[in-house]
C-alpha cells in the first residue's frame, strides 16, 4: 500500500516487489547498489496457532551457506543478506540500529567478516526523533563489496556524528535535507579518497577497530553538553519529548525480555 501511495506500480498489475521471506534463501539476482532500511527488532520468530486455539512464539534462525553465522537477531542477518545480494564491486547502505555496532557473539562475527571482506568506509550516526518507533538510535553503514582476499578489505572507517548535542523530532523540529548538507560535503561523494577530518567526521584505522573489545563500531568522540551544562539544555518540548521517547524504548526493550523469560520467544 505505501508503495502504491507513492505512485510505485499500480492496481492493474503485479506490484514490482517479491513477497516473499527475504532472508530464506541465497537471491538470485545481484545488485549494483542496496539502499535499505530493515524493519528494527533483535529477534527473529514464527507465530504458531495451537489446537487449542492459543498462540505461541518460536524462535527462527536461518542456515544458509553464505552466511558468516547463524543468529536469530534479524538485523545481523540482513546485513549478511544484503552484502550476498551484491555484484563483486556493488556498493550498500544499510539503516542498522545501534546494537549491531557493538553486541558481541555473533555481532562480532559479523563486524570482523564485513571489515574483511567489503570496504566498510562510512557510518553515520543519526538523531533520534527522525523515526515513527521511539527513542530509536540508528545509524547507516555504507560498503563497498569486494573479490576474496587474504587481507582485510576495510582500511580506515570514517564515522560522522550527528547525534551529539541534535535534536529532532517527528512533528515539531523535523530533519531536513539541510540538516544532511554538511555530511555530504564531508562524504565527498565525487572522490571520497580525498577526505578531511572535522570536529563531526573522524576516521579510524582498520588496526583501531580490531583492537577494541569485541570490534565495537560504537565510536564517539564529542562532548553531550546536555549531560554537564545546564545553561545550554534543549527546548523543554524537545526534552520531554526525549524523556518520553527513552521511557517506551525501555519498555519495548523489558517487554522483549519478559516475553523471552515466559518462552514466547
Amino acid at each position: 500500500m505505501n508503495l502504491y501511495l507513492h505512485n510505485i506500480g499500480d492496481l492493474n498489475s503485479e506490484p514490482p516487489i517479491e513477497r516473499a521471506d527475504s532472508l530464506l534463501v541465497s537471491p538470485q539476482t545481484r545488485f549494483d547498489y542496496v539502499l535499505t532500511n530493515p524493519p528494527f527488532g533483535k529477534k527473529s520468530s514464527l507465530t504458531i496457532s495451537n489446537e487449542d486455539g492459543t498462540q505461541s512464539k518460536e524462535t527462527l534462525t536461518y542456515e544458509r551457506q553464505d552466511f558468516w553465522t547463524t543468529t536469530s537477531n534479524k538485523q545481523l542477518n540482513f546485513i549478511q543478506h544484503v552484502r550476498s545480494m551484491l555484484k563483486a564491486d556493488g556498493k550498500a547502505a544499510v539503516v542498522v540500529p545501534d546494537n549491531v555496532l557493538f553486541e558481541g557473539g555473533a555481532g562480532e562475527i559479523v563486524r570482523k567478516r564485513l571489515l574483511e571482506s567489503t570496504d566498510v568506509h562510512t557510518i553515520l550516526r543519526l538523531p533520534t526523533g527522525i523515526f515513527y518507533a521511539q527513542g530509536v538510535k540508528a545509524n547507516v553503514i555504507f560498503f563497498d563489496n569486494k573479490p576474496a582476499a587474504k587481507t582485510a578489505w576495510t582500511k580506515e572507517v570514517w564515522i560522522y556524528d550527528l547525534r551529539t548535542n541534535i535534536h529532532f523530532t517527528l512533528k515539531t523540529q523535523q530533519m531536513k535535507y539541510d540538516d544532511l548538507k554538511n555530511f555530504v560535503e564531508c562524504y565527498n561523494p565525487q572522490n571520497r579518497f580525498k577526505r578531511k577530518e572535522t570536529e563531526r567526521f573522524k576516521k579510524f584505522t582498520y588496526d583501531e577497530i580490531i583492537a577494541r573489545d569485541k570490534t565495537n563500531l560504537d565510536i564517539f568522540w564529542l562532548k553531550d553538553d546536555s549531560l554537564g551544562d545546564m545553561d545550554n539544555l534543549p527546548d523543554p518540548d524537545v526534552l520531554a519529548l526525549e524523556i518520553v521517547e527513552n521511557i517506551e524504548a525501555g519498555l519495548a526493550s523489558f517487554k522483549e525480555i519478559v516475553e523471552g523469560l515466559n518462552g514466547k520467544i
